[in-house]
């Protein structure tokens, strides 16, 4: 057994593995979290919902999603993550079956109600983070978070297959498929996930870790930033569809799911690049450069520019590598800023922070939609200003820390050539 405080060797065996098994649980969870935003023309049809009723619909299972990585974000020290995952993947199945009974009852009170549920699929990135933190040194945390960060592309697979499973298999067999795929996900990782070598249970009461990280400023100032960024991609990967029918009249779900799959592919692919990058030039750096590119690509997304020309393609494709790159760079930074006993409790409130990030502007949008001009304005402009606020704050309102001062100290010095 190893000591508290002492990290065990982890063998590169162990730490691919468990990697892996942690990425593949991360985006079976997120296709469940995911399931209500491609078929939102579905249930707009079949239950008569406004613009307003649609988006709370889409927007709840964010919530949950959001507030239940505190709680994840706190037992996964205790637990350690070989427990947490599994747990949270057999408590998700039910409910994805339940929504769709709820559907064919014709109840929306009854979705609402499970669709919050729904969201312990979200839930769990808190478990991952600290996991993946344990497995692998320092150096090469960005990396390692920015691969498992990549998960979040169960997104994808929900946009692009769960209207195709709706058309080749019904749309029952749908969610008990995916309900399977869950429980048989989650028999995998107790059966071959392990915690690292240097993980040590925590003893200590939750309540108090969590209070500790709420005193940290690292814990807000990223917060905020995990907010724009992937509350940012969460917000669009789950109201596209939507956004693309009433900007773009593309009504056909398979379409609308197809565009959005790609959208969440390029953010997944950005992930992992914004965490190496963060490694490799710092994670201030990066994380303005999403930010602010985030804020521009919204302003030409405000003119709506074409799909027939390609260029709706660039500026939304463009969208979703500024925010992977974000989401990898700012839990680069939260894994080397945040002390090592406080990481989970951390990843719990930043990762809540992020999903609220994207719980809101789904109602925004839905709130302020302009159904004569089929435009988002409003929504966009809001965007805008999140994002160029969050630019602004990453350069200038955060303060260096010692280790950050060190590194750009090291990449100054000049180099003395050996005669």
């Amino acid at each position: 057994m190893t000591a508290p405080g002492v990290s065990a060797p982890a063998s590169v065996t162990g730490q691919t593995r468990n990697l892996v098994l942690a990425t593949a649980a991360f985006a079976i969870s997120f296709w469940a979290w995911n399931l209500v935003g491609p078929l939102s023309k579905y249930y707009t049809e079949t239950l008569d919902l406004s613009a307003s009723q649609k988006s709370v619909l889409v927007a709840v299972p964010i919530l949950v999603g959001s507030l239940g990585r505190i709680v994840v974000g706190v037992l996964t020290p205790k637990y350690g993550g070989r427990v947490m995952f599994p747990a949270l993947l057999v408590l998700t199945a039910p409910f994805v079956v339940l929504i769709a009974v709820a559907s064919n009852l014709g109840s929306y009170p009854m979705m609402i109600v499970i669709g919050f549920f729904l969201g312990i699929g979200g839930t769990t990135f808190a478990a991952g983070i600290p996991f993946v933190n344990n497995w692998f040194e320092p150096s090469r945390r960005g990396l390692a978070t920015g691969v498992f960060g990549a998960g979040m592309g169960g997104t994808a697979l929900s946009a692009f297959f769960t209207p195709r499973f709706v058309n080749w298999f019904g749309y029952t067999a749908t969610h008990i498929i995916i309900a399977v795929a869950l429980v048989v996900v989650a028999g995998i990782c107790w059966a071959w996930m392990r915690d690292a070598p240097s993980f040590v249970p925590s003893t200590e009461p939750g309540f108090p870790k969590l209070i500790s990280a709420l005193k940290l400023p690292i814990t807000w100032q990223m917060s905020f930033l995990y907010a724009a960024a992937f509350g940012g991609f969460v917000a669009f990967s789950t109201y596209l569809p939507t956004y693309l029918n009433d900007v773009y009249e593309i009504t056909d779900p398979t379409s609308a799911g197809t565009r959005t799959a790609g959208f969440a592919i390029a953010a997944v692919i950005a992930r992992p690049i914004g965490g190496a990058l963060s490694d490799k030039f710092g994670a201030r750096l990066i994380t303005a450069i999403s930010c602010g590119g985030a804020a521009l690509l919204a302003v030409w997304m405000i003119t709506k520019p074409s799909t027939g020309s390609g260029l709706a393609a660039v500026d939304f494709i463009g969208m979703a590598i500024m925010m992977g790159l974000g989401s990898g760079s700012v839990f680069a930074w939260v894994a080397t800023a945040s002390p090592a006993a406080r990481v989970g409790a951390v990843t719990g409130l930043v990762g809540a922070a992020g999903g609220l990030g994207g719980f809101f502007p789904p109602l925004v949008m839905g709130a302020t939609y302009d159904e004569a001009g089929h435009s988002y304005t409003i929504g966009l402009a809001l965007l805008v200003a999140f994002a160029a606020a969050a630019c602004l704050f990453t350069v200038f309102g955060i303060g260096r820390s010692a280790s950050e001062s060190a590194a750009e100290s090291r990449v100054k010095e000049p180099r003395v050539e050996k005669s």
